[in-house]
């Protein structure tokens, strides 16, 4: 019995095969009726599932090939976010932002537009320059920045085919250190919003709704310079882990001790379990402008989830063209919730979350825990249709479709 990483969802598809090359899954995808890409497990939701046959990624290869003169990695789609940072800053180089959880493979984490943090960065998928996937008709075909359907292939939900792999942009190697602060006040947190997510490379708040603070705020600044005060918040006493009573050796090196990038921009240490892992996860990314708007609402709602709540992160990504990316066209700022695995209770709690945040632009993350129907989600992407006229050229057969893509795209047989 095959189930998600976070054990709320058993898989209903009747095989799953684990390819070994690139001819032999294109002669799984080319003889199979119905087909989904599996990678690590970490969707929340049957968004990898499928009635018919899945194909495993983990056993596609460990490519990693760097081309400096381009300033570009090609890397196999099933590789881990934190084995390929490990070998790129082993050689030197570094991606500009890496997600919490280092685990999360590269395909899957680009299709779902998962990200970082950050004013001036974009998610993980804003560093696709080209992707390798095999179609419906089992042939390999490559999509590049610049040609016509590369906007909407990337946050592509798995849709278009399986990505065998991605050649992403890098830069230099730099340094990091974080820096922890606690107990910001919400009313100073409010009217410094914006300072405050400037004041480091990467930033993220976390708080449980409830209480008249920010009870964290993560610095992850570049170089060696310590941040600035903020804004007369404590700096932390210890090392701190954002779940009350967590193990602090699985987060990364905190105290303002510099460290390489792919050592400090995850929170959690890639040879420990992520997070608790057993939780569910829902965000939303909601127009920067609306953030303000966004956290009164949320913190009005708060008594009524706030029993399943673990704990709520708030995170900056900047704005990108792909199509179905929560950051298309807008900066956005992401609420973030982990969840106890109460399913019933999570989802009776999001209806009303999603009522509040919505109707302010905010975006659902595709591969987390979410109510809304593609009716509700229509409206958020301007390029949804778009999109749904993509993947019936590439795929007018329905191949890659599942329940998910039907509730969420109306993307049905």
């Amino acid at each position: 019995m095959l189930r998600n990483w976070a054990g709320n969802h058993t898989y209903v598809a009747e095989r799953v095969h684990h390819p070994t090359s690139v001819d032999e899954l294109s002669e799984i995808v080319a003889r199979s009726d119905r087909v989904r890409a599996l990678g690590t497990r970490h969707a929340f939701t049957d968004l990898a599932d499928s009635i018919g046959d899945l194909v495993s990624t983990q056993d596609l290869g460990q490519d990693i090939d760097i081309d400096a003169v381009r300033r570009v990695v090609r890397v196999s789609g099933g590789v881990s976010y934190g084995v390929l940072a490990g070998r790129l800053a082993e050689a030197g180089w570094a991606l500009a932002t890496m997600a919490s959880l280092p685990h999360i493979s590269v395909a899957g984490a680009i299709a779902t537009g998962t990200h970082g943090s950050g004013d001036r960065t974009g998610s993980l998928a804003a560093a696709v320059a080209a992707l390798e996937m095999v179609g419906a008709d089992g042939e390999l075909r490559t999509v590049s920045r610049g040609e016509p359907d590369f906007d909407g292939s990337v946050v592509s939900l798995g849709a278009l085919g399986v990505t065998t792999h991605v050649t992403l942009d890098i830069e230099p190697s730099y340094d990091v250190r974080q820096d922890l602060y606690t107990d910001l006040p919400w009313d100073v947190a409010v009217e410094h919003l914006d300072a405050i997510t400037a004041s480091a490379y990467s930033v993220s708040l976390f708080t449980d709704w409830l209480s008249g603070t920010v009870q964290q705020v993560w610095l992850k600044s570049r170089g060696t310079v310590p941040p600035a005060d903020l804004f007369g918040s404590a700096p932390a006493a210890a090392t701190l882990h954002m779940l009350a009573g967590a193990d602090v050796e699985a987060v990364t090196r905190q105290g303002g001790v510099s460290g390489s990038w792919h050592q400090r921009l995850p929170h959690f240490r890639l040879e420990f379990t992520p997070s608790r892992g057993e939780e569910l996860q829902s965000e939303y990314l909601v127009p920067r402008p609306q953030a303000p708007a966004a956290i009164e609402r949320l913190r009005a709602l708060a008594p009524s989830y706030a029993a399943l709540l673990q704990v709520a992160e708030i995170r900056t990504i900047a704005a990108d063209s792909l199509w179905l990316s929560g950051a298309y066209d807008q900066d956005v700022v992401a609420f973030h919730f982990t969840w106890l695995r109460d399913v019933s209770g999570v989802y009776a709690a999001l209806p009303a979350i999603e009522e509040a945040l919505l109707p302010l632009g905010g975006r659902p993350h595709w591969g987390k825990c979410f109510a809304a129907s593609a009716d509700l989600l229509r409206p958020l992407y301007p390029r949804f249709d778009d999109f749904r006229d993509l993947v019936s050229g590439v795929d007018p057969s329905r191949k890659f479709q599942n329940a998910f893509l039907e509730r969420c795209l109306e993307l049905g047989a």
